[in-house]
């Protein structure tokens, strides 16, 4: 029974964690989701993949509807044997996003409990870190794998210390089952930025053992750390096989054209430009944001009501009371220099307030491998704002040039500020000495720098490049009040945030101040505490993401409506592609009704990427033919979708009179420039063909050389049609060599003629190219890719390896306890 009342308190904090997660997002009780426009775009995306899984119960593991083709690696495909995914489907019971809310509260809990900190604080410690206004935020948009993955980040860490203090059987089992986890989520960026974190924190604990003269637990500790890292990547290898050999082929691979879209000369063949990894940088004067919101304007689109300067002005420009109201809803406050920002990234004033508290007062060391993290990342964030350390990471720490938007790095401030807090709490419960001193340097520390950048505000312009635009389109004079008022609210949340933050690291300072007098219980500071921490960010996050983002299910499951275009479209049941001008190979909605040359994904596929901005963006018709492009949707002068047919498409496959040969992929890209792709294919020599997943041979120079006997009657006819399986019928009365219009992928296409292995040539920089006898012939193409069986075998022995290892240390921690 006593074991029992143990856990009472650690049920009540779940149980309070599941009941305040679906408070926040209460419209799922009434069965509504969330309007994520990322998880909209990826609805598109999938929607090939997801209608083969309902028809033949099976996975496709490819899909034609984006990007003229690529694998599903990376659009939630299914693995066999994931047992990591369906231990985090049972932690994630909750519907969606409250499910990640939950992780959220639960992660940073257990981490909160490895400190030693009582379920109360802990409690209220995992509420602040969950409603950071970054993690909300992220939620809104629909950013759910990086939400994920920052949810499993405070396991790992809580894992990572416990193995460091020697506790080698819970902390493996935990460090094991938390990597697992995080690999799981599949965000590797977030995981990524974890490592490098980790990297940094094992720098505090090297030196611990140093100077504890215990080197001799290194071996043991480093023997833990690899049998549950390996352990954990194993039981995720399909995914992370299958993500490596993607990404050989997407965008973040690098890159082999020397020469840009308009000619000049690439200077790196890094597989990110600088600019592009960087876009997204945070400013150093920004930084402020994480303990005032909107310091910078807050987001693009903030509601400043109807006492704003801007509600005034449209109200004096003939608007009417509902239509100014409804304009000072939504207006661009934010005026920072990135891009676009949908919320500021809010750590909490009360928050930041304890953490300065546990700086002066907590006589533990390892808070000094926290600050440690928290400045390493915020120093990253700033991108090309601190372009010494930026470049540094770039050119020479592995991996780093494959992720953009530096400024998410901040999720590593943002798990290590909270930890701080409540480290700073905890120890000015426990320890008495020099309560007073800490508590005034912590209020002059905090609450001094307030009032600093509330006296600094005149250094500040409250004015962005971006409003350049509003004078362009408003004109002059007009344009030019309309910012004035602007930056007149720019400054109005500016000073009101800052007071606002002043009043909650006032209240933070009062109420511990009287625990300090005698005045206040310790139970009833603590709980003072946590609520105006939680209620901080509570209604901050309230602001960007709240029941107004919810829609019924079926706007969400199915987010496309057919339009006039697209039925006149789909009256075509034969195999072909579709291309949307408007989407910019930016957009998915087209590929939830097509077979679509566009699409959304952070890593679009590099060959089709380049063939957009090297030769469709340059309106060459003959790649569209070549690519099967039989239909385009085109805006009108009204902005109306209208659907056009191309007569000159080339179809599913043709037979070619003439094969030009390359020597490189420069070479190649620029004989696209003017290729009859109806009669000639154009076949870099420096790469080989495959067959049987390995490349084989380069082709005989015959091939090459020998002008092609083309027959005027002969045809390729595609019997079959499924993403992952194309059957043509061919008839020629001589050899000859067959472009498909399917796009080339080294690994998993195998192609048969009459069941007889072929070779897969890469032709025209995307297409797959077939040498065919004469005769009338079978052929097949299917995509039966080995990684999947490879990493699907690893994952089932590295899988029963994990269960064995947690039989075996729930075994020996009962002996040990016994004995």
């Amino acid at each position: 029974m006593k074991q029992l009342q143990k856990f009472y308190p650690h049920l009540l904090a779940i149980l309070g964690f599941v009941v305040i997660a679906l408070i926040y997002f209460y419209p799922v009780l009434q069965g509504k989701k969330i309007y994520q426009s990322d998880i909209v775009q990826y609805t598109g995306m999938a929607k090939e993949q997801n209608d083969f899984r309902a028809e033949y119960n099976a996975e496709p593991y490819w899909t034609n509807s984006a990007f003229g083709g690529m694998p599903t690696y990376q659009l939630g495909a299914n693995y066999p044997n994931d047992y990591i995914g369906k231990l985090d489907d049972t932690l994630r019971f909750l519907p969606r996003p409250a499910d990640y809310l939950f992780l959220y509260f639960l992660g940073f809990y257990a981490l909160l409990l490895v400190f030693r900190v009582n379920p109360l604080k802990a409690f209220f410690g995992a509420l602040a870190f969950g409603f950071s206004t970054y993690l909300i935020i992220i939620l809104g948009v629909g950013h759910n794998a990086k939400a994920h993955a920052i949810a499993y980040m405070p396991l790992v860490v809580a894992g990572f210390i416990l193995v460091f203090r020697k506790h080698f059987i819970h902390g493996g089992i935990l460090t094991m089952l938390a990597v697992a986890l995080e690999i799981n989520a599949n965000h590797f960026q977030m995981t990524y930025y974890l490592l490098l974190f980790l990297l940094v924190f094992s720098v505090y604990f090297l030196y611990k053992l140093v100077k504890e003269k215990d080197l001799k637990a290194l071996p043991k500790i480093i023997g833990t750390f690899a049998v549950a890292v390996v352990l954990a990547i194993g039981a995720n290898a399909t995914n992370l096989l299958a993500t490596k050999e993607y990404a050989d082929f997407s965008t973040r691979s690098k890159n082999e054209l020397t020469f840009n879209p308009d000619g000049s000369k690439v200077t790196t063949d890094n597989a990110l430009s600088r600019e592009y990894i960087t876009e997204y940088s945070y400013g150093i004067a920004e930084s402020f944001n994480l303990i005032a919101p909107r310091l910078f304007g807050g987001s693009n689109a903030e509601n400043v009501g109807t006492d704003s300067n801007l509600y005034e002005f449209i109200s004096n420009q003939g608007a009417s009371p509902s239509e100014a109201a409804e304009f000072a809803e939504n207006v661009p406050t934010y005026w920072g220099n990135q891009p676009i920002v949908a919320a500021p990234a809010y750590i909490g004033a009360i928050v930041f307030f304890l953490a300065i508290l546990a700086l002066y007062h907590d006589k533990r060391k390892i808070k000094y491998a926290f600050v440690a993290g928290a400045v390493f990342s915020l120093l990253l964030s700033w991108g090309k704002n601190f372009p010494a350390l930026t470049d540094f990471f770039i050119d020479y720490v592995p991996m780093y040039d494959k992720f953009r938007a530096v400024s998410s790095i901040q999720v590593i401030l943002e798990l290590c500020v909270p930890v701080l807090a409540i480290m700073g709490l905890q120890s000015f419960i426990k320890n008495e000495e020099n309560r007073k001193k800490s508590l005034l340097y912590t209020a002059g520390t905090s609450i001094g720098l307030v009032v600093l950048l509330f006296l600094c505000k005149g250094m500040f312009e409250f004015t962005t490049a971006n409003d350049n635009y509003y004078i362009e389109a408003y004109g002059r004079e007009m344009g030019t009040a309309f910012v004035d008022a602007l930056k007149l609210d720019r400054e109005s949340l500016y000073k009101a945030d800052l007071l606002r933050s002043g009043f909650f690291m006032l209240v933070a300072f009062g109420l511990l101040w009287f625990y300090f007098k005698g005045k206040l219980a310790q139970g009833n500071t603590i709980i003072l505490i946590g609520l105006f921490m939680v209620a901080d960010l509570f209604f901050v996050a309230k602001n960007y993401v709240n029941a107004k983002d919810f829609v019924s299910a079926r706007e969400m499951n199915e987010p496309f409506q057919a339009k006039e275009a697209d039925m006149q479209i789909l009256q075509d049941t034969t195999h072909y592609r579709v291309f949307e001008v408007a989407g910019n190979m930016s957009s998915a909605r087209a590929s939830y009704f097509h077979k679509s040359l566009g699409g959304y994904h952070a890593a679009k596929p590099k060959r089709i990427q380049q063939l957009f901005d090297y030769q469709i963006a340059k309106n060459n018709k003959n790649v569209l033919d070549m690519l099967n492009i039989k239909y385009i949707i085109q805006n009108d002068e009204k902005g109306q979708e209208f659907a056009t047919i191309n007569p000159d498409a080339n179809g599913n496959a043709w037979f070619v009179s003439k094969i030009q040969k390359v020597k490189s992929a420069d070479e190649e890209m620029k004989a696209l420039d003017k290729l009859d792709t109806k009669n000639v294919a154009v076949i870099d020599a420096s790469a080989s063909p495959v067959k049987n997943n390995q490349f084989v041979p380069k082709p005989k120079a015959s091939l090459y050389e020998t002008k092609l006997i083309t027959d005027s009657l002969a045809t390729i006819k595609l019997d079959l049609y499924k993403p992952n399986h194309l059957k043509y019928t061919s008839n020629n009365s001589n050899d000859g060599f067959a472009v498909f219009s399917e796009i080339y992928y080294a690994n998993g296409w195998k192609a048969t003629i009459d069941g007889k292995e072929a070779p897969i040539y890469r032709v025209n920089y995307t297409l797959r190219g077939l040498d065919v006898p004469k005769g009338k012939h079978t052929i097949e193409f299917k995509f039966e890719p080995e990684v999947v069986k490879t990493g699907s075998t690893i994952a089932l022995f590295s899988s029963i390896g994990m269960i064995l290892l947690i039989i075996g240390g729930v075994y020996f921690e009962r002996k040990k306890k016994k004995e």
